[in-house]
């Protein structure tokens, strides 16, 4: 493993510490790697898997040729808080991974919201 995600992972670590889901208000975790994303909604009182998706999903996957972009972010993140409203979840705690909130992490945190998930 490289030292530049070594040192991603033990901030992770460590902000994760700080920060639990619960039923309410899961936590939302998001991953990049150069040429995807994925998202997962997680409750930690009872560690599941609420919720999952990711830009390599089928439908996903026909709406933008390449998903390691600013656009195809922004996208996903309209499309995940769609599909997280409809099942039943709108308030989460953002939980960035260790990523600095720039970039894609921040294109998808904005359409998150303005797909009207709240954090």
């Amino acid at each position: 493993m490289r030292k530049k995600e070594e040192l991603r992972l033990k901030r992770h670590k460590r902000i994760k510490m700080k920060m639990a889901g619960t039923p309410e208000k899961p936590r939302l975790v998001v991953h990049r790697s150069l040429k995807n994303i994925s998202a997962q909604v997680l409750d930690d009182t009872c560690a599941k898997v609420l919720f999952s998706l990711s830009t390599k999903d089928k439908t996903l996957k026909q709406k933008f040729p390449s998903a390691g972009n600013l656009k195809s972010s922004a996208l996903f993140g309209e499309f995940f808080a769609k599909t997280a409203k409809e099942k039943g979840i709108s308030k989460v705690i953002f939980d960035r991974a260790g990523y600095l909130y720039h970039g894609r992490i921040k294109s998808f945190a904005e359409a998150l919201r303005k797909g009207g998930m709240e954090f």
